[in-house]
Protein backbone atom coordinates (compact mmCIF):
# COMPACT_ATOMS: atom_id res chain seq x y z
CA UNK A 1 0.00 0.00 0.00
CA UNK A 2 1.20 3.55 -0.77
CA UNK A 3 2.54 5.84 2.23
CA UNK A 4 0.35 8.60 2.33
CA UNK A 5 2.52 10.84 3.27
CA UNK A 6 4.78 10.20 0.16
CA UNK A 7 3.83 12.75 -2.55
CA UNK A 8 4.70 11.17 -6.32
CA UNK A 9 4.89 14.15 -8.72
CA UNK A 10 4.53 14.35 -12.37
CA UNK A 11 5.73 16.74 -14.58
CA UNK A 12 4.69 17.85 -18.00
CA UNK A 13 7.50 20.07 -20.15
CA UNK A 14 7.51 20.40 -23.88
CA UNK A 15 10.63 22.27 -24.23
CA UNK A 16 14.21 22.41 -22.60
CA UNK A 17 12.91 21.42 -19.49
CA UNK A 18 15.31 23.63 -17.50
CA UNK A 19 12.54 24.40 -15.24
CA UNK A 20 11.75 20.27 -14.67
CA UNK A 21 15.58 19.72 -13.67
CA UNK A 22 15.88 22.59 -11.30
CA UNK A 23 12.78 20.84 -9.57
CA UNK A 24 14.68 17.52 -9.97
CA UNK A 25 17.55 18.70 -8.65
CA UNK A 26 15.71 20.37 -5.51
CA UNK A 27 13.72 16.90 -4.73
CA UNK A 28 16.45 14.56 -5.60
CA UNK A 29 17.22 13.67 -1.57
CA UNK A 30 13.73 14.82 -0.10
CA UNK A 31 11.88 11.32 1.03
CA UNK A 32 8.84 12.83 0.96
CA UNK A 33 8.30 14.46 -2.28
CA UNK A 34 8.99 12.00 -5.81
CA UNK A 35 9.43 13.10 -9.11
CA UNK A 36 8.54 9.60 -10.34
CA UNK A 37 7.10 10.46 -14.13
CA UNK A 38 8.32 13.46 -16.78
CA UNK A 39 5.74 13.76 -19.44
CA UNK A 40 6.31 15.31 -22.92
CA UNK A 41 4.06 16.23 -26.02
CA UNK A 42 7.06 17.11 -27.97
CA UNK A 43 9.87 13.46 -29.11
CA UNK A 44 12.56 16.30 -29.20
CA UNK A 45 12.25 17.73 -25.89
CA UNK A 46 15.48 18.51 -23.85
CA UNK A 47 13.16 17.54 -21.07
CA UNK A 48 13.75 13.86 -22.13
CA UNK A 49 17.40 13.67 -21.98
CA UNK A 50 17.11 15.16 -18.41
CA UNK A 51 14.88 12.86 -16.95
CA UNK A 52 17.20 10.22 -18.18
CA UNK A 53 20.10 11.49 -16.23
CA UNK A 54 18.60 11.76 -13.59
CA UNK A 55 16.76 8.13 -13.70
CA UNK A 56 13.24 9.72 -14.01
CA UNK A 57 10.77 7.60 -16.39
CA UNK A 58 9.29 9.52 -19.15
CA UNK A 59 6.93 9.08 -21.58
CA UNK A 60 5.89 11.03 -24.72
CA UNK A 61 2.18 11.39 -26.17
CA UNK A 62 -0.19 12.85 -28.83
CA UNK A 63 -3.34 15.22 -28.50
CA UNK A 64 -5.64 11.75 -29.33
CA UNK A 65 -3.46 10.15 -26.13
CA UNK A 66 -3.85 13.31 -23.90
CA UNK A 67 -7.50 13.48 -24.54
CA UNK A 68 -8.70 10.17 -23.97
CA UNK A 69 -7.56 8.21 -21.10
CA UNK A 70 -3.85 6.94 -22.42
CA UNK A 71 -2.42 9.91 -20.37
CA UNK A 72 -4.29 9.77 -17.40
CA UNK A 73 -4.08 5.95 -17.44
CA UNK A 74 0.03 6.28 -17.12
CA UNK A 75 -0.53 8.83 -14.15
CA UNK A 76 -2.94 6.26 -12.17
CA UNK A 77 -0.59 3.52 -12.90
CA UNK A 78 2.21 5.52 -11.08
CA UNK A 79 0.49 6.60 -8.28
CA UNK A 80 0.72 9.91 -9.19
CA UNK A 81 -0.97 12.57 -6.13
CA UNK A 82 0.15 15.74 -7.82
CA UNK A 83 1.17 17.57 -11.23
CA UNK A 84 2.99 20.34 -11.88
CA UNK A 85 3.96 22.02 -15.30
CA UNK A 86 7.21 23.54 -16.18
CA UNK A 87 6.35 24.81 -19.41
CA UNK A 88 4.25 22.91 -21.14
CA UNK A 89 2.00 23.93 -23.37
CA UNK A 90 -1.30 22.50 -24.28
CA UNK A 91 -4.69 22.81 -22.40
CA UNK A 92 -5.12 20.03 -19.88
CA UNK A 93 -8.33 17.89 -20.64
CA UNK A 94 -11.02 17.77 -18.21
CA UNK A 95 -10.46 14.20 -17.22
CA UNK A 96 -7.06 14.98 -15.78
CA UNK A 97 -8.85 17.96 -14.27
CA UNK A 98 -11.29 15.75 -12.33
CA UNK A 99 -9.26 13.47 -11.06
CA UNK A 100 -6.66 15.80 -9.94
CA UNK A 101 -8.56 18.83 -8.26
CA UNK A 102 -6.33 21.84 -6.87
CA UNK A 103 -3.80 19.48 -7.75
CA UNK A 104 -2.10 20.46 -10.55
CA UNK A 105 0.32 23.35 -10.50
CA UNK A 106 1.86 25.50 -13.66
CA UNK A 107 3.95 28.41 -13.55
CA UNK A 108 4.00 31.60 -16.09
CA UNK A 109 6.84 33.52 -16.99
CA UNK A 110 4.65 37.22 -16.30
CA UNK A 111 2.54 38.52 -13.66
CA UNK A 112 -0.84 37.53 -14.40
CA UNK A 113 -3.50 38.48 -15.19
CA UNK A 114 -1.02 40.22 -17.49
CA UNK A 115 0.52 38.67 -20.85
CA UNK A 116 -1.36 35.49 -19.92
CA UNK A 117 -3.76 33.18 -21.83
CA UNK A 118 -3.95 31.12 -25.17
CA UNK A 119 -0.71 31.38 -26.93
CA UNK A 120 1.85 33.60 -24.63
CA UNK A 121 4.35 31.74 -23.80
CA UNK A 122 8.33 31.59 -23.39
CA UNK A 123 9.76 34.72 -25.81
CA UNK A 124 6.35 35.55 -26.70
CA UNK A 125 5.58 36.74 -23.48
CA UNK A 126 8.76 38.82 -22.76
CA UNK A 127 8.58 40.69 -25.72
CA UNK A 128 5.04 41.65 -25.41
CA UNK A 129 6.25 43.09 -21.81
CA UNK A 130 8.87 45.05 -23.51
CA UNK A 131 6.55 46.04 -25.88
CA UNK A 132 4.02 47.45 -23.42
CA UNK A 133 7.19 49.56 -21.88
CA UNK A 134 6.20 47.54 -18.58
CA UNK A 135 8.62 48.63 -15.62
CA UNK A 136 8.43 45.12 -13.48
CA UNK A 137 7.58 41.39 -15.16
CA UNK A 138 8.15 38.23 -12.95
CA UNK A 139 6.72 35.20 -12.14
CA UNK A 140 3.23 33.80 -11.23
CA UNK A 141 3.28 30.47 -9.94
CA UNK A 142 -1.28 29.20 -10.32
CA UNK A 143 -3.06 26.58 -9.83
CA UNK A 144 -4.72 24.84 -13.02
CA UNK A 145 -8.34 24.78 -14.45
CA UNK A 146 -10.29 25.03 -17.86
CA UNK A 147 -8.85 27.75 -18.97
CA UNK A 148 -5.20 28.79 -19.74
CA UNK A 149 -3.49 31.11 -16.82
CA UNK A 150 -6.87 31.29 -14.71
CA UNK A 151 -6.53 29.20 -11.87
CA UNK A 152 -6.15 30.74 -8.86
CA UNK A 153 -2.69 32.33 -8.00
CA UNK A 154 -0.81 31.14 -5.32
CA UNK A 155 2.74 33.23 -5.58
CA UNK A 156 3.92 35.53 -7.36
CA UNK A 157 8.15 37.31 -7.47
CA UNK A 158 8.89 40.28 -9.46
CA UNK A 159 12.04 41.43 -10.82
CA UNK A 160 12.71 45.23 -12.44
CA UNK A 161 12.34 46.17 -16.46
CA UNK A 162 15.01 48.79 -17.79
CA UNK A 163 14.25 50.45 -20.88
CA UNK A 164 17.12 48.98 -22.72
CA UNK A 165 16.55 45.70 -21.64
CA UNK A 166 16.08 43.36 -24.65
CA UNK A 167 13.45 40.39 -24.46
CA UNK A 168 16.48 37.82 -23.44
CA UNK A 169 17.88 40.35 -20.98
CA UNK A 170 13.99 40.08 -19.26
CA UNK A 171 13.92 36.43 -19.94
CA UNK A 172 17.08 35.48 -18.07
CA UNK A 173 16.04 37.45 -14.88
CA UNK A 174 12.89 35.71 -15.18
CA UNK A 175 14.49 32.02 -15.58
CA UNK A 176 16.30 33.22 -12.37
CA UNK A 177 13.15 33.82 -10.37
CA UNK A 178 11.56 30.43 -11.58
CA UNK A 179 14.69 28.40 -10.54
CA UNK A 180 15.11 29.98 -7.15
CA UNK A 181 11.28 29.89 -6.25
CA UNK A 182 9.10 27.70 -8.08
CA UNK A 183 10.57 24.48 -6.18
CA UNK A 184 10.04 25.69 -2.65
CA UNK A 185 6.17 26.73 -3.68
CA UNK A 186 5.86 23.33 -5.44
CA UNK A 187 7.37 21.95 -1.72
CA UNK A 188 5.19 24.32 0.03
CA UNK A 189 1.82 23.14 -1.82
CA UNK A 190 2.55 19.45 -1.98
CA UNK A 191 2.63 19.71 1.96
CA UNK A 192 -0.50 21.87 2.47
CA UNK A 193 -2.39 20.13 -0.15
CA UNK A 194 -1.51 16.45 1.53
CA UNK A 195 -2.82 18.07 5.03
CA UNK A 196 -5.95 19.24 3.04
CA UNK A 197 -7.06 15.83 1.66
Amino acid sequence: MQNQSIARLAIFASGTGTNAEAILRYFKDDPNVIIALILSNNPNAGVLDRAARFGVPAKVFNREQFRNSDVLGWLQKNAITHIVLAGFLWLIPGTILSAYPRRILNIHPALLPKFGGKGMYGSKVHEAVKAASETETGISIHEVNEHFDEGEILFQARCKVEPYDTPEEIAQRVHELEYKHFPRVIKEWVTKNKADR
